[in-house]
């Protein structure tokens, strides 16, 4: 066996050290990425246009399939004042068995005066024994707002994988302008239980909805609510959810779900809501293959 010229055992340098870098700017009616950089495992990709809003829709791609143990992936966002931005996925992020190491995932946005930023990447799904650890902090400025989605599956639910990851360790946390924040911070480690992991163990996915910002009325948001509420209602035993307003303007939506379809079904109406309430335009097809 070799070893690397520090002498530590290659062993200790497994694992990809992969991170992608975006600016944004606006220029006339329209937002532009200005600056970007990649290293594998990400793959750079432009922007493109959907509609004519002037949001540069943007996604996030890894062709590798996932993230193994000891992988360390960042992903970092600078908008500056007046932009709007929309960053996804064209899939699920898969994370795979490990023995010691998580793969972590590191997100930093920050987000300039009157900026758009909508954070909707699809579902992360641990596999049985794998280990996740991941963070996502967005720093706002005065008139800026965020809707940030996050969503983890159970497990590979068709092979019968629920709950049977290793370990989740999860971190969002939302600075607004006057300093205060708005937190969500977990850690599951279900052991093969799904008591373990509380009344979620019966379902099999959990998604949180975070859309924050002070530039919208309060009136906004109370209409916003009702309807938010009224969505989580359609599905009955397959969907249950609910509303809350956080200490900062904006609100919380947390739900767990039945099946995949049931979440997608869900996320699609209640983002459609929230893009038609907070800027009367539409929710755009994303055409993910």
């Amino acid at each position: 066996m070799s070893f690397p010229p520090d002498g530590s055992s290659v062993l200790d340098s497994v694992g990809r050290r992969g991170a992608l870098s975006y600016e944004f700017e606006r220029e006339g009616p329209r937002t532009i990425l200005t600056r970007s950089s990649c290293t594998s495992p990400w793959h750079h990709f432009p922007p493109s246009y959907l509609d004519d809003s002037g949001c540069a829709y943007t996604w996030l791609v890894n062709p590798s399939g996932g993230l193994v143990g000891g992988d360390h992936v960042s992903v970092e966002a600078r908008l500056h004042a007046g932009t709007h931005v929309l960053m996804t996925s064209p899939s699920a992020n898969r994370v795979y068995r490990s023995l010691s190491d998580p793969a972590v995932q590191e997100v930093c946005l920050s987000v300039g005066p009157g900026a758009r930023l909508e954070w909707v990447p699809e579902v992360t799904i641990p596999f049985a024994g794998s280990r996740f650890r991941q963070s996502i902090h967005v720093d706002l400025a005065p008139g800026a707002t965020v809707v940030l989605w996050d969503a983890l599956a159970s497990g590979r639910v068709a092979r019968r994988e629920r709950w049977a990851f290793a370990t989740v360790e999860n971190e969002i946390c939302i600075t607004t302008p006057l300093g205060g924040s708005v937190v969500e911070r977990y850690r599951l480690v279900p052991g093969g239980l799904p008591e373990s992991v509380g009344l979620a163990g019966s379902w099999d996915y959990v998604a949180s909805l975070f859309v924050i910002g002070d530039a919208v009325d309060a009136d906004v948001w109370n209409r916003l609510d009702v309807v938010l509420a009224a969505i989580l209602d359609e599905r009955p035993g397959l969907v249950l959810g609910a509303v809350s307003s956080p200490a900062a303007p904006g609100l919380v939506v947390k739900l767990v779900a039945r099946s995949a379809p049931d979440l997608t079904e869900t996320l699609a109406a209640i983002w459609a809501a929230v893009r038609k309430g907070l800027w009367s335009l539409p929710a755009p097809n994303l055409r993910r293959y």
